[in-house]
């Protein structure tokens, strides 16, 4: 009887390879197999992160979404297309853990923090072994690079979707005392708009790319445009007791 493979889910950080930790840098290097989201015809960003980690003849296995766009969760189309991406997915790594073989499957940021490591996680936990290595969230790696101070004392950190309502979002951001917005993209307007409805507009800072190529951080009030790119977030950092 083969015994079978582990599934590692792998944080690899915000995008600075030098970010990746030590274990993440040695589970990637002995990988059997390395496997990793992409949407269709890119390379992936967790995979351009760790290139210099992956040993080569590495088996690499890419996952490919079947969609690039931005839809709602409740949308027909969403759940079926996604659901149904998912399902393949677990199948496909599936097929190696149970030859024996350890699948690598690395994550951008955090593997637990919204990632799509833990659609694949809940389907296979209980047929395989898993293993968890955590990863430098992407939200870490943006407040390093505005020199941000998130929380004092006892501040109160809320980590909200652009995709909320945005009377949600004001109500949300009104009751913290520090936030991150994540998922802005198309979002990013009415998330703005939802910012300064709850007073909060000049403590406001964009930062897109953080820790890569390209980094951009500057106060919110300051951008002008609605362009918002998949590497984006905003952080609004607590002023909260201190010494």
């Amino acid at each position: 009887m083969i015994n079978p493979g582990t599934l590692h889910g792998v944080g690899v950080g915000p995008g600075d390879p030098e970010l990746v930790t030590v274990k993440a840098a040695r589970l990637i290097g002995s990988a059997p197999v390395l496997a990793y989201f992409a949407k269709k015809g890119r390379r992936g960003h967790a995979r351009t992160i760790v290139d210099t980690y992956v040993r080569p003849g590495t088996e690499e296995l890419p996952l490919h979404y079947p969609l690039t766009t931005e839809m709602s969760f409740a949308d027909p189309l969403y759940v079926r297309e996604v659901g149904g991406f998912y399902a393949e997915a677990a199948e496909a790594l599936a097929t190696h853990l149970a030859a024996g073989r350890d699948v690598v499957l690395i994550a951008e940021g955090d593997p637990l923090f919204y990632g799509s490591f833990m659609h694949l996680y809940i389907r296979l936990k209980d047929r395989f072994p898993v293993r968890i290595t955590p990863g430098v969230t992407g939200f870490s790696g943006c407040a390093s690079a505005a020199g941000l101070p998130m929380t004092w004392g006892d501040d109160v950190l809320a980590v909200l979707p652009g995709t909320l309502g945005e009377d949600d979002l004001t109500e949300r951001l009104a009751g913290a005392d520090a936030a991150v917005i994540m998922k802005l993209g198309t979002n990013f307007p009415k998330v703005r708009r939802a910012i300064a409805r709850a007073g909060l507009a000049q403590r406001a800072i964009y930062i897109e790319r953080g820790s890569m190529e390209g980094e951009v951080v500057l106060p919110l009030n300051d951008k002008t445009d609605d362009a918002s790119p998949y590497f984006s977030l905003i952080l609004i950092g607590g002023e909260g007791r201190r010494p």
